[in-house]
């Protein structure tokens, strides 16, 4: 693993601890104030850090605790000034009054600015013909 990819591996699991940890604070704290989201739940796009943030305040009303939201096959490909993760994560949704593991893509965009790593894009998805599939 580079150094680069490193880095952007660590940031990576700061800002899932920190969405466990539902520390609005550390999950804003590596994303540029520019950035992109396309989630599961509407808005399907956020642009901007505020926008952004406001849907964690809807993921937390949701979400069964203590907060899961994990991941496994996690890859990260850096280059010198742009990188991306991809992953399988999981989370807990107690909307329908039971506790429901949900199963779900992400990929994460990154740029590096003045030699710091930033998210500056999220996309989360779930499969269009089964809301639960397990690889």
């Amino acid at each position: 693993m580079t150094g680069d990819e490193a880095a952007v591996r660590a940031l990576f699991d700061r800002w899932a601890q920190a969405v466990r940890d539902e520390n609005l604070e550390g999950i804003r704290a590596d994303h540029d104030p520019d950035m992109v989201m396309f989630d599961v739940p509407l808005p399907f796009v956020s642009r901007g850090i505020e926008a952004y943030m406001a849907t964690w305040q809807t993921f937390f009303q949701w979400q069964a605790k203590p907060v899961m939201f994990e991941f496994r096959d996690v890859t990260i490909t850096a280059g010198s000034d742009v990188a991306f993760a991809t992953a399988i994560g999981r989370c807990g949704d107690t909307s329908s009054g039971q506790r429901v593991e949900l199963d779900f893509r992400l990929t994460v965009g990154f740029r590096k600015q003045d030699g710091k790593w930033f998210i500056v894009h999220e996309h989360h998805s779930i499969p269009a013909t089964d809301a639960n599939v397990s690889t």
